[in-house]
């Protein structure tokens, strides 16, 4: 008996300037999938509570909140999921702004606020010339989302704008100097590829260690295919900055498909055997 697999694309609310590359790693990794023996459905991520989908194996894009409800649901059916919803939501900044430091993650200090209630927050708390103002859930839907702000009236303006959109939660998180590397990879195989996002100095440093942070965020989070950011200090140390559930993978796109689809495969398999005894991701609700 053939395998049988839903795969369910992203909503394209939840791709900025990344809707095509989304769309084409996982349509990608559908047809390395077929070509591994799987029968392959598409599904929308609109789609998801709507419409009846009957496979029990699932590989997913989702990120938005509805969706990855109804998915969390699934998977309390005795669904499994890659990746889980849970550590999807993992990935929400208020969720990952605590788990990852918790976990002795070098990462940037990062303070959740209330985009309603912004009497208690002060910009010279941070002792920096300038910090981040992030939307507290889902990683971007605008460019407005992830905003560097130079002082307090910039940084309450912001917020009233996510106020405003309906953004409840908001992150304010320290500027780290240095270079910034974006990262890509896959658990569970050799797949690890990174370069340079902004290259000011190309400081020398420890990619093992690079890799390692990279690795344990990931399992942290729960995470088996991810990226990520990370800035790399004058001194060579890394702090990590974000970590991403299923990114484009646009650079290795050929590449990472193939071993995202082994993965998937091979999960699929021993779940179809009842052989899958994963043990649960933890889910910070906070």
């Amino acid at each position: 008996m053939r395998i049988k697999l839903a795969g369910i694309k992203r909503q394209l609310d939840y791709s900025p300037n990344h809707i095509e590359n989304d769309s084409l790693i996982l349509m990608r990794t559908a047809e390395h999938l077929i070509g591994l023996g799987a029968v392959v459905s598409i599904y929308n991520e609109e789609d998801i509570g709507k419409i009846e989908i009957p496979e029990k194996m699932i590989f997913s894009m989702v990120q938005g909140e509805r969706a990855t409800n109804e998915l969390m649901n699934y998977e309390n059916e005795g669904r499994q999921i890659i990746n889980s919803p849970a550590s999807v939501k993992n990935c929400y900044r208020v969720n990952m702004t605590k788990l990852l430091p918790e976990s002795g993650i070098p990462f940037p200090k990062s303070v959740h606020v209330k985009t309603n209630n912004t009497n208690s927050v002060n910009f010279d708390d941070f002792g920096s010339r300038k910090i981040w103002v992030k939307r507290g859930d889902v990683h971007a839907v605008h460019r407005e989302d992830v905003t560097l702000v130079y002082s307090n009236s910039e940084m309450l303006i912001t917020l009233r704008e996510f106020e405003r959109r309906g953004i409840s939660d908001a992150i304010l998180q320290t500027h780290l100097d240095g270079d910034v590397v974006k990262f890509y990879a896959v658990r569970n195989t050799k797949l690890f590829h990174w370069y340079y996002l902004n290259g000011i100095n190309h400081t020398k440093f420890n990619i093992k260690k690079l890799q390692e942070l990279a690795k344990s965020s990931a399992e942290v989070l729960g995470l088996f295919i991810y990226g990520g950011d990370a800035v790399i200090a004058e001194d060579g140390s890394i702090s990590i900055i974000d970590i991403n559930d299923w990114p484009s993978f646009a650079p290795i796109r050929e590449q990472a498909s193939k071993q995202i689809a082994k993965l998937i495969f091979n999960k699929a398999e021993k779940y179809e055997y009842g052989l899958c005894n994963e043990t649960k991701i933890r889910f910070n609700q906070d």
